[in-house]
């Protein structure tokens, strides 16, 4: 008798279907573009340049995926609010994007943004980053946080937590902070004001993470809980680093010049001194991160967007339903 054993991880147990970018534009069907050339460069982050092909090919079908699940979603609500009987505010779409510092997520949002918005039913489309959500900069010196700046524990969980859940529920004018990377801190007595938008994109390094479970089985809530969809951006080790250094040596050229900027001294090293230094955060704070909490939240998501060393995205995964 063949008594053979199959191993788990010889087979194909992969939740996710893998798309080239070319079986990936091919879903596109009908969407049309509707950004200009000027309007996609204004969209980009520093450092993180992105061609109109790759908005048709990756973030138009992704556009029109969206369109799909954000009515789906719309008629589940709605069936939901029938079955018991009320009329509550009407509710978001949420999409959460994740990654690591330096991959994109800040380009990949406001693209998303801006072509979500130009739905034929032209929605309302919001977009919040958790760096308003972090702890001001007294308080990590404080806790002796700030060499863990970015980390699950720097953040503000139950602000973070208590503006989605008014969000979701449909309430207006709910509030969000704002943080600012020139002064590399949240603006006291600055928000921005977020009012009962059709979608809201939430950006962030560990919108995926998960906390330990309580054993009593207490219901604890994560931010990815108030998600409808999600992405994951992801790239290499080494070619995030290789963007890291790139970026703080571009702004050590640029935004580090002015003395308000909270990175001046940099300014006034020399390369050598600025690259090691550059270096040496990614390796200590931001990789260490990377490792330990925002990597392992990849498997979380819905759709990961897989970037090679020239920012391009060489593979799509979506999750199965």
């Amino acid at each position: 008798m063949d008594q053979t054993v199959i191993r788990p991880e010889t087979m194909d147990l992969s939740p996710y279907r893998v798309f080239t970018e070319n079986e990936w534009s091919r879903l596109r069907a009908d969407t049309p573009m509707t950004l200009t050339s000027a309007e996609v460069s204004e969209l980009r982050a520093l450092n993180d340049p992105i061609s109109m092909a790759q908005v048709e090919s990756i973030y138009l079908p992704l556009s029109r995926l969206l369109a799909y699940y954000a009515e789906a979603t719309l008629i589940l609500h709605q069936a939901t609010k029938r079955f018991l009987g009320v009329a509550e505010s009407k509710t978001p779409f949420i999409i959460g994007v994740a990654g690591s510092v330096a991959v994109g997520k800040s380009t990949t949002s406001r693209i998303l943004r801006a072509l979500l918005a130009r739905w034929p039913a032209s929605p309302k489309v919001d977009l919040v980053t958790t760096d308003g959500f972090l702890f001001p900069n007294a308080v990590l010196e404080a806790e002796g946080l700030m060499q863990r700046k970015g980390f699950p524990e720097s953040f503000d969980r139950t602000a973070l937590l208590t503006f989605l859940s008014d969000i979701k529920a449909g309430k207006r004018n709910v509030r969000a902070p704002l943080y600012s990377h020139f002064y590399y801190d949240v603006m006291p007595g600055h928000s921005v004001t977020i009012d009962q938008p059709d979608i809201l994109i939430v950006e962030g390094l560990n919108v995926l993470q998960t906390r330990e479970l309580p054993k009593d089985g207490r219901a604890v809530p994560f931010v990815s809980d108030f998600f409808d969809f999600s992405v994951y951006i992801d790239a290499p080790e080494d070619i995030l680093e290789t963007w890291y250094v790139e970026r703080f040596m571009h702004l050590r050229e640029t935004a580090f010049r002015d003395p308000g900027s909270y990175f001046h001294r940099y300014s006034r090293i020399t390369d050598e001194e600025a690259l090691t230094t550059a270096k040496t955060i990614w390796t200590n704070i931001n990789l260490l991160n990377l490792q330990e909490n925002i990597l392992p939240t990849r498997p979380r998501a819905d759709l990961i967007l897989t970037k090679d060393a020239n920012h391009r995205i060489s593979k799509v995964a979506l999750r199965r339903i």
